[in-house]
């Protein structure tokens, strides 16, 4: 059992969890620059200043991939580095460094594949009002054109945004994510709207400006329910689930962000649900949103469930296998969430990002033994491949991440990466599972199906 011969087997970061140098060149400040400063937030009072210093020691950690053969990097890039301020005059050295990593990636034979935001919005932009104001759309724009000038002789696959669910439910719905609010649902649904015309008239914009011809999708979250069993019955009710509105939170919601992309509509039972609380919509504003896409973008950890506080979850039982970071290890998920979003969609998919924390640490013998993470990674790619040969068009596996980074909230504690980061001295370590994952890419995936 193998993968096909042009499965893109990638490693993912982001801007502002691995680049450091927050004040240099010329960059501007994003929230998490601003409010992880005073030590309220984060871990440990922990921030992202130095983080792995990505961005002086780019070409190492390039050189780091290159040995482990991964095919494709998926970055993103910080649009405060870019534009100072968000909108005005272009920092051209903040251009230069990703000119510079895409040249680095190009030349070690990786495929660059760009996330255009991935949390860190500018500062001064937040200032002016955020994604709640309308402007916001426009910014953007202006944005991706200046970076589809400047890269998109080079670079084919974009990703408009990232995890819209997270920044908008973490950030501004239950306020454990920069810039730390909690707003009314009006705000927050108003806010999601403007998202996803950015998201919108972004993808006309790579259209209309690319220099090679783009393959342009996004990166959600928010996976779908597993069924309790096979059952017709069970299957059903899981679908149903995955894509009903859940009003506790609008922004956790699949169709909430999925349906006004592909069908041009917010869901109806969403519309029932908020009444007067749906944002104002204009007159083509869905015909924005909705631009032809090319793939579906999706971050997969675990199943999804419904939480009670005081019980366990439904993808929880006592006992259950965990990760660091407290999510219960469900490779079904996987499977699953590929199957519904394919069937309701109708896109091939992108595995933008999937992986471990793990607590891990060079041992004395010089080495990171993470055993639990190489069978996490054959459990779930299991679970692709299930998924591959049942029918559903998958384009590639991006693990998450291809270091150990600021993971944002829970600050440097929690590892996932491929690589180990020293941040007292900045030294890498290839971890096993690095190793392992390119054994993984070399053997087109069989030895996932071996058994030790």
């Amino acid at each position: 059992m193998r993968f096909k011969k042009d499965f893109l087997w990638g490693a993912a970061s982001a801007s502002y969890q691995v680049e450091g140098a927050y004040l240099e060149d010329g960059k501007g400040l994003n929230i998490w620059d601003a409010y992880t400063q005073d030590g309220g937030h984060v871990m440990h009072g922990e921030n992202g200043n130095v983080a792995c210093d990505h961005y002086h020691r780019f070409r190492e950690d390039v050189a780091i991939m290159k040995s482990l053969g991964i095919k494709d990097y998926r970055l993103s890039l910080s649009w405060s580095r870019i534009l100072p301020n968000g909108i005005g005059k272009v920092n051209e050295k903040g251009l230069q460094f990703y000119s510079d990593l895409v040249d680095e990636l190009l030349a070690a034979g990786i495929e660059p594949l760009i996330t255009l935001f991935h949390w860190d919005y500018p500062l001064a932009l937040h200032h002016k009002g955020g994604w709640l104001n309308r402007e916001s759309v426009d910014w953007f724009a202006t944005y991706t054109k200046i970076v589809v000038d400047a890269l998109s002789d080079r670079v084919q696959y974009w990703m408009t945004i990232n995890e819209p669910q997270v920044f908008i439910g973490n950030g501004y719905e239950n306020g454990s994510f920069a810039p730390f609010l909690k707003l009314p649902q009006a705000e927050v649904a108003r806010m999601c709207h403007h998202v996803l015309l950015s998201h919108g008239k972004a993808v006309q914009v790579i259209r209309e400006n690319a220099k090679k011809s783009p393959k342009i999708g996004f990166a959600m979250v928010t996976p779908c329910y597993t069924p309790k069993s096979e059952a017709p019955n069970d299957v059903e009710q899981a679908r149903q689930k995955s894509f009903a509105f859940d009003s506790t939170s609008i922004a956790f919601n699949n169709a909430w962000w999925a349906d006004p992309i592909f069908f041009g509509k917010y869901p109806e039972d969403a519309v029932q649900i908020l009444g007067n609380k749906m944002p104002e919509i204009l007159d083509g504003d869905m015909e924005m949103i909705s631009q032809p896409l090319d793939f579906y973008g999706v971050n997969i950890y675990e199943s999804r469930a419904n939480y009670a506080s005081k019980t366990y979850a439904e993808n929880t039982y006592l006992g259950c296998p965990r990760t660091q970071m407290g999510w219960p290890i469900t490779p079904e998920a996987l499977y699953w969430s590929l199957k519904f979003l394919y069937e309701r969609y109708g896109k091939p998919i992108l595995i933008t990002e999937n992986g471990i924390a793990v607590t891990d640490w060079v041992q004395l013998d010089g080495k990171v033994h993470d055993p639990q993470r190489m069978d996490y990674m054959k459990q779930y790619l299991r679970e692709l491949y299930r998924a591959m040969q049942n029918g559903i068009p998958v384009i590639g596996y991006t693990y998450w991440s291809i270091m150990d980074n600021f993971e944002w909230a829970s600050g440097y504690d929690k590892r996932f990466g491929l690589v180990y980061v020293n941040y007292q001295t900045q030294e890498r370590t290839i971890k096993d599972s690095g190793y392992f994952y390119r054994d993984v890419i070399a053997s087109d995936g069989k030895v996932v199906f071996a058994d030790s």
